[in-house]
């Protein structure tokens, strides 16, 4: 088990003028200056869905090819979940919690716990506690998830203008065989019951499939797309959006296929 670690600060980035958003949506409590952060807040503000390709991602959060390589190596460390309701054996994942304080660039690593939903938010595994395997180590101390999760966390104050937030990260590794599809979103279309979600490909391989899609509430098609690229993010206003992703199969029969994803709940505190 990953004990609590005490908080890591980033250094803070200078507040943006009111002219880059909306004046609505404007904050100075959030450091919103790059343009791909702008972007987002933006669409997050307005129709609630949002693409964030891998390179603005990358600039937004200062990293490169060689930080993408070594995060993606986590993934190998991931363990088989046990609670799927569906009978599959195609989903590894672990699971933990920080605070995440986008103003001041610091997280908390909080103490490992079950992780339980609803049976109305999670009809297929929900209405049970779940306990999965903890955060790594070399994961929690990433530095390029320390980054992202920040960032985020800036565009997400921007948008709502909430300066705290618990956030859940959920490293899914989901296989596919010639015998078992892969079901990245089992229970369909649906929302996870928090504030804002975002799924980041980690990578691909061997795999066809995995096209992910937020709607509106009353069922309005906002935005499809197939993530592609490691960093390629996608972001959801879970409160007025649902999402799906199709099932992954391999390319290859003969040949291991998986698809490597981060989901990264925040939930306003």
């Amino acid at each position: 088990m990953v004990p609590s670690r005490p908080s890591h600060r980033l250094p803070p980035r200078v507040a943006p003028s009111s002219s880059l958003l909306p004046l609505e949506y404007a904050v100075t409590t959030a450091a919103i200056q790059h343009p791909a952060a702008v972007d987002a807040v933006n669409a997050l503000a307005g129709p609630g869905g949002h693409l964030m390709p891998a390179a603005q991602l990358s600039a937004l959060a200062g990293v490169g090819a060689a930080d993408w390589a070594r995060f993606a190596a986590h993934w190998d460390e991931l363990t088989l979940d046990t609670y799927m309701a569906d009978g599959g054996t195609y989903r590894f994942r672990r699971y933990g919690q920080f605070e995440v304080d986008p103003v001041e660039g610091e997280l908390t690593l909080l103490p490992h716990a079950p992780y339980r939903q609803e049976s109305d938010i999670n009809p297929l595994n929900g209405g049970v506690e779940r306990v999965f395997d903890p955060l790594t180590e070399s994961f929690v101390d990433d530095p390029l998830l320390r980054s992202v999760l920040v960032e985020l966390g800036r565009i997400f104050t921007a948008v709502d203008g909430t300066e705290s937030w618990n956030v859940k990260l959920h490293p899914y590794r989901i296989s596919a065989s010639a015998d078992q599809q892969g079901q990245p979103a089992p229970e369909g279309r649906h929302r996870d019951g928090v504030t804002f979600i975002t799924s980041l490909l980690i990578g691909r391989s061997n795999v066809t499939g995995g096209e992910s899609g937020v709607y509106s509430d009353e069922g309005e098609h906002l935005l499809t797309v197939t993530l592609s690229e490691p960093g390629d993010l996608l972001l959801g206003d879970d409160r007025r959006t649902l999402h799906s992703v199709t099932p992954v199969r391999p390319v290859d029969p003969e040949l291991a296929a998986h698809r490597d994803v981060l989901v990264i709940a925040y939930t306003a505190r």
